[in-house]
Formats: C-alpha cells, sequence, structure tokens
C-alpha cells in the first residue's frame, strides 16, 4: 500500500512505526455547526482507517476538539454561553450527524481545555531549552530556531507572511513567531501559568494532545489542505523542538477541500456563511449517496458540491442495492459468478494512494456482472457477499430504503406522524412510543421539536 506524504511530496510505501497504526485526524472547531466540507474531509479519514483494518492493521485514532480558541469566545460571549455549555452543544450534534453518515468513533476525543496542564509543561520545555520566549505575559516560538522550517508547506521562511491566526504583534523576535500562549484578556477564560494569566494558542493544542495520546511520534496525520499552513508547519516545529524526535510524523496526508460553484475559488467555510450544513445535507440526501459522491473524487482533489453530482450517486448506490436482491431461480445452478478480479482491482485502486473513484468503478462493474448473471440463471450469491464486504470497507451498508422498497411511503409515514402526535396528545404515550420504535426500526427518525415532528431517513446497518 502507498500514500501520497505532503512532506515528501512523493507517494511511499506504508510502513507503520509498530504493530498499532497511530493515526491523528483535525478535529472541529468547536464554534458553530459543522457543513459538508468537514464531513467530506472524515468522510475519507473513516475510509483510509476501513481499509487499513480491512487488510490487518490495528488503529488507534484519535480526534481532537478544538474548545479553546478566538471565534469559541466570540461566540460563547454573544450568546450568553459558557465555552463548556457551546462546546457541548456542538459536540453533540457532531456526533449525530458523524453517527448519520457512517463515520467510525474515534478512539479518543480529546478537548483542548483538558490538556492545559500538558501545554504548559511543553511551552516551559521550550522556552528552557531556548526555542520559545516570553514578553509580558505572551509567549511565542523562535522560528528561526527550527532549522527546516517550512519544508511542509514548501514556503522559505522569507517569503511567508504571518498566516491565519498569526497576531502581527510589534513585539516580537521576528515577525514570523508564532504565538504559545496568550496573555488573557478581559472577558476571555483564562488559566493560571509561570507567566500570569493566560490561555494557549491554536498550534501548541494539537501538539500537547498527539503527543499526550500517541507519543512523540505518530504514522499519520490528517487534515485539510487548509491547515498545512500554518497550523500544521508549526506543530512539526514546536514537537520535534519539544521531543528531540524526528519525524513527527510519518505520513501528513491532508484532503482537497469543497467548493459551493465551479466560480466559487474558496473552500466552505462558516465564518463566511459559505456552506451547507452536514445537518441539511443529511436531510435533503441519503447520507451514503453523500458518501458515493464524496468518494467518487479522489481525496487529494478538490471537489464542488452539486446538486446534479450528488442525483447521480444517489442513482448510483440504487443500482449497488437492486444488485444485491435475491438472486432469480437458477437453472444453471452449478455455474458461479465470480467476482475474484473485482475485489483484486478494488484492492489494487485502494493500495494505490486510497483511489476510491477507481475502487467505486469496481463496485459497479461487479453490480452490472452480478445483473447480468441473474437473467443468465448464474448463481451470484458469493459475487453478492464479496460486493457487500467491499462496500462496507467504503461505510456503504447499502440497506434498502423504504422508500425503494415499497415505492413514496413519504404520505403515509405522514399520516403515521400525525396518528402519533395525536395519540401523545390523548396522552397514550405507550401507543406512541410504538409508532416511533416501528418507524425506526424501518430507517425512519422522528425529530420532535416546539414546532411539530419531523422525520427523515437514516441508513440502517
Amino acid at each position: 500500500m502507498k500514500l501520497y506524504d505532503t512532506l515528501s511530496t512523493e507517494k511511499r510505501e506504508f510502513t507503520p512505526n509498530s504493530d498499532i497504526v497511530k493515526m491523528y485526524v483535525c478535529g472541529p472547531n468547536l464554534y458553530g455547526p459543522c457543513h459538508v466540507g468537514h464531513a467530506l474531509s472524515y468522510i475519507y479519514f473513516d475510509v483510509l482507517r476501513r481499509y487499513l483494518e480491512y487488510v490487518g492493521y490495528q488503529v488507534y485514532q484519535v480526534q481532537n476538539f478544538t474548545d479553546i480558541e478566538d471565534r469559541i469566545i466570540e461566540v460563547s460571549n454573544s450568546e450568553g454561553l459558557s465555552l463548556g455549555e457551546l462546546s457541548n452543544t456542538y459536540i453533540q450534534r457532531f456526533m449525530e450527524e458523524m453517527n448519520a453518515l457512517g463515520v467510525q468513533r474515534a478512539h479518543e476525543y480529546p478537548r483542548a481545555t483538558h490538556y492545559i496542564g500538558e501545554m504548559i509543561k511543553i511551552v516551559e520545555d521550550l522556552i528552557a531549552k531556548g526555542h520559545a520566549y516570553e514578553i509580558e505575559g505572551d509567549v511565542y516560538f523562535r522560528v528561526r530556531h527550527f532549522q527546516t522550517y517550512g519544508r511542509l508547506s514548501k514556503r522559505p521562511i522569507e517569503e511567508m507572511q504571518a498566516g491565519t491566526r498569526i497576531e502581527v504583534d510589534l513585539r516580537k523576535e521576528d515577525p514570523m513567531d508564532f504565538s504559545l500562549w496568550k496573555k488573557s484578556k478581559l472577558d476571555e477564560p483564562s488559566w493560571d501559568s509561570p507567566w500570569g494569566l493566560g490561555r494557549p494558542g491554536w498550534h501548541i493544542e494539537c501538539t500537547a494532545m498527539s503527543v499526550s495520546l500517541l507519543g512523540s511520534q505518530i504514522d499519520i496525520h490528517g487534515g485539510g489542505q487548509d491547515v498545512i499552513f500554518p497550523h500544521h508547519e508549526n506543530e512539526i516545529a514546536q514537537s520535534e523542538s519539544y521531543t528531540g524526535d524526528s519525524p513527527f510524523v510519518n505520513f501528513w496526508i491532508h484532503n482537497g477541500l469543497l467548493r459551493l460553484s465551479e466560480d466559487d475559488t474558496e473552500k466552505m467555510t462558516r465564518h463566511t456563511g459559505n456552506f451547507v450544513s452536514c445537518r441539511d445535507a443529511i436531510e435533503s440526501r441519503n447520507p451514503e449517496a453523500l458518501r458515493i459522491y464524496f468518494l467518487s473524487s479522489h481525496y487529494r482533489s478538490p471537489l464542488t458540491y452539486s446538486d446534479d453530482g450528488l442525483d447521480s450517486a444517489e442513482r448510483s448506490r440504487q443500482r449497488l442495492i437492486n444488485s444485491l436482491r435475491d438472486e432469480a431461480s437458477t437453472s444453471n445452478v452449478e455455474e458461479v459468478l465470480s467476482a475474484d478480479d473485482h475485489k483484486s482491482r478494488f484492492i489494487t485502486a485502494m493500495d494505490d494512494d486510497l483511489n476510491t473513484p477507481q475502487a467505486l468503478a469496481s463496485l459497479f462493474d461487479l453490480a452490472r456482472d452480478i445483473n447480468r448473471s441473474k437473467e443468465k440463471g448464474i448463481s451470484v450469491s458469493t459475487a453478492q457477499s464479496v460486493l457487500k464486504e467491499l462496500a462496507s470497507v467504503l461505510g456503504l451498508s447499502l440497506e434498502e430504503d423504504l422508500t425503494s422498497s415499497t415505492g413514496d411511503a413519504a404520505p403515509f409515514i405522514d399520516l403515521l406522524v400525525q396518528i402519533r402526535s395525536q395519540l401523545r396528545d390523548e396522552k397514550q404515550w405507550a401507543l406512541g412510543d410504538s409508532i416511533r420504535d416501528q418507524l425506526q426500526t424501518l430507517g425512519v427518525n422522528l425529530e420532535d421539536a416546539t414546532g411539530g415532528t419531523k422525520w427523515r431517513m437514516v441508513p440502517r446497518g
């Protein structure tokens, strides 16, 4: 298996440092709801983990929650919520959305605020080694002390400018030096430290969490291409300066970014309002169709969110489901459709830097052969099992939708929801709960809110 490493800019054979693959994926910043650009990234890394486990590796995955940062503080102050209240709201929503999208849970979900002590220890060590310095309660990392700074983003220091979330501070020794610890301001949460009350900078958070949970060297560090610089560049500098171990990461893997239109040169992002929320996407589309749409593009390529593309993904998913329906009565039961070539193509594609478009193509070709073999009376049960097996590697259960198996069921679901509401008004709770539970077994989730009850289809299995 070969994976593309952003640092070396080449595909390299994947060899983990130990028996367990240590994988760290940058998680969401908890100032607002996740959008489909986040979903794209987490689906890609979910598939990477699934495939590693499929071929026999044991994977230990950590995905962080950033729960202290400038925008989070702004939102918590404007909405009158504590950091914990705001974070808990969006963590719960995130988990619900990832469940609906079939994204496996990470083994650890550390929150930045739970690792303040570890961050302070790292910053103290960096100061003691001369890699960082304190000015009036603020602490900065000396970028020029790290001789290979810029090797991930391929930017010479002389050509760099302070990037996103790097403050302009004339007190700094060098404009490129980045913040490790920030002196507290009014109306901001703060923690005691050797430099007075303050809070951590953005970059030190991931170093503290990854080193604490995975050690000084990890196999895979994932994230979007938008955080290569400055975030991941700074992570390398501070982590290797702290631990003395190099490389900090064996494979830096970055996914391409999602846009709303072909004319849109900017990535999908929350703070500009230029996004489609995960919740809206899940409510309007089958989550597995979203998966197929994203996986139809290579993870390193940019992708445009498109209704036409999603419609095509819906149809493609249904083709796979149709091929898994009971095989027709066979006249040549001794003849069995082999799926060996399709499985070999799938594995070859996935071994080539997670080439999911080609892997999906092998599934669609297998589905076509299954349908043709059914017509000829050839046994396809073995091939169907292989199709299910390979689809599961991509996170696809390929369960029948209620609407696809019984026709347009929406009016009947609406009627059942209405009857349940009437039963609840009459305090017949048991009957109302029975309707809810039966619908849930069919893949229909009910959501009670002040404006009434809404329902949506969710993947089963």
